[in-house]
């Protein structure tokens, strides 16, 4: 079963808001036999955020515009085909750790493939996500944001 997938690749280059213009670095995707292993490398996270643990999402929108409110709002909620509940969503993902500003994370998840989530984005959040509150966590303002192409 697992043979037979056609293997897909993608990936997203995350730019933080005008408030956070020092974000920067890269998602990618990669579909695997047993699910999609996903590699995260970011640069210039706020090291003023409290605990240094941000929220980490796939969002349904198809791009990172949005307005004076909320810079990435046309991303958005988190991508949830199976309408369940949250930390559920198939765009649930663990938070970021960020070390001095920087934080990478690899691991392999079987809630998409790469074929359903291109074209959607990916965004950091200020604040860790709660895995409890609905619909996404209470994981704070989109400080970040990449396209999945």
């Amino acid at each position: 079963m697992f043979g037979n997938r056609q293997r897909y690749n993608a990936r997203a280059a995350v730019k933080g808001s005008d408030d956070y213009p020092h974000i920067c670095g890269e998602v990618t995707f990669r579909q695997t036999r047993r699910g999609v292993l996903v590699t995260a490398e970011i640069h210039g996270l706020p090291c003023d955020s409290g605990s240094g643990i941000f929220g980490f999402h796939i969002h349904d929108g198809a791009c990172c515009t949005g307005n004076e409110a909320d810079a990435f709002a046309d991303a958005g909620g988190h991508y949830n085909p199976a309408e369940k509940p949250h930390p559920y969503h198939a765009g649930d993902l663990p938070p970021l750790f960020g070390n001095n500003g920087y934080a990478y994370m690899s691991f392999l998840t079987e809630r998409f493939t790469v074929s359903e989530i291109a074209g959607k984005v990916v965004i950091i959040h200020s604040r860790p996500d709660d895995f409890t509150s609905q619909p996404a966590g209470n994981a704070g303002t989109k400080i970040a944001c990449g396209k999945i192409v």
